[in-house]
């Protein structure tokens, strides 16, 4: 088999032009895509336990960057989990380390980390795609935009014991360099802190979608700072001595990513109840009609686990989640179908490594 070159390179740095459809690219057919994600997030997010959470779910990407010796590879962070694109020739490194950090979540995490790996032509045999932009949220870091459906089907056959990896018993030891969750929570300063995901039904088209999407993030832009939740202006590391000047914090800030899209249009925002109110009709209206679900979740903090890779620390990645639940918090109320109130108004991975 041919090795199939990267994506390209071009970036966006205005995130509405992330939904355009137009500008995503389809990865080549022998591209593998990997899904990890905590089974009983919610469960051991009851019991506080959100670092832990939150660190299992970034420690793939961690992992897989360290082992593959770049992190110019497509991938998402999804708070309880993350999925990834790598090219043929990377499958018996996507699987140790997929082996890896599903043993290191369980021994040291306690927690089950179920993880997947399959390629893109099986995606497209049932009907999706898998296409990819990417997103520049700075001149150091840039992000993997997932569009297609084919990322969101392939969580869902992998939640369905599909296509699954299995354990291994002599396995290398686990690379997480650079992966740290050394921050203290952060509050919010505008009223509270919105964990918000949107997926299209099936039958929208991606230019309706892009359009509501559109109107959600008008919403939120028009909020201080754009309702981004880590404020430039403050640091604060649980250790003193990691103390960063301003310039360095507001790096950071610039680093993070509280919006994204990979088939679900995922925000972590600083935001007031005014906006979420605004915010929540719109997404109400849209539901009724049948051209999206959604779920979100409202608390005081937002965590952030950071990624400084060890030959790139200029460009180190901040991954950001809601403190109260976040993201796995408003996917279960995704999943449950619920309509809020508005105030106001089996198989395993055929390829073996």
């Amino acid at each position: 088999m041919v090795n199939s070159p990267a994506p390209p390179p071009q970036a966006y740095s205005e995130f509405s032009l992330v939904l355009d459809p137009s500008i995503y690219e389809p990865l080549p057919d022998d591209w593998l895509i990997g899904v990890t994600d905590v089974v009983d997030s919610t469960l051991a997010i009851r019991s506080g336990r959100y670092k832990d959470v939150n660190y299992a779910g970034a420690s793939v990407i961690a992992a897989l960057g360290n082992a593959w010796g770049t992190f110019d590879f497509p991938f998402v962070f999804r708070g309880d989990g993350a999925a990834f694109a790598l090219p043929p020739q990377g499958i018996m490194i996507a699987t140790s380390v997929l082996r890896q950090v599903a043993s290191f979540a369980r021994t040291s995490l306690d927690l089950a980390l179920r993880v997947g790996l399959l390629p893109v032509s099986e995606i497209r045999a049932r009907g999706r795609d898998v296409r990819i932009a990417r997103y520049a949220a700075s001149e150091n870091a840039t992000y993997a935009m997932f569009a297609g459906g084919g990322l969101k089907w392939a969580e869902q056959q992998i939640k369905n014991g599909r296509y699954l990896v299995k354990p291994g018993k002599h396995m290398a030891k686990l690379d997480l360099t650079g992966l740290t969750c050394e921050w203290t929570s952060l509050p919010s300063q505008q009223g509270e802190i919105l964990s918000l995901l949107v997926e299209p039904r099936e039958h929208t088209s991606p230019e309706v979608f892009a359009a509501l999407a559109r109107r959600v993030l008008a919403v939120f832009d028009a909020g201080q700072g754009r309702s981004h939740p880590v404020p430039r202006d403050m640091a604060i590391p649980e250790d003193d001595e990691r103390y960063l000047d301003p310039k360095s914090w507001s790096e950071v800030a610039s680093n993070s990513d509280f919006r994204k899209y990979d088939d679900v249009l995922r925000l972590t925002l600083d935001c007031t109840r005014e906006q979420i109110d605004t915010a929540e009709a719109i997404l109400v209206a849209a539901k009724a009609r049948g051209e999206i679900n959604f779920g979100l979740h409202r608390q005081s903090h937002a965590l952030m686990t950071c990624l400084v890779p060890s030959g790139r620390p200029d460009s180190h990645l901040h991954f950001l989640d809601g403190m109260g639940g976040g993201y796995a918090k408003a996917a279960e109320m995704m999943e449950a179908g619920e309509l809020p109130v508005v105030a106001g108004t089996g198989e395993e991975i055929a390829m073996s490594a």
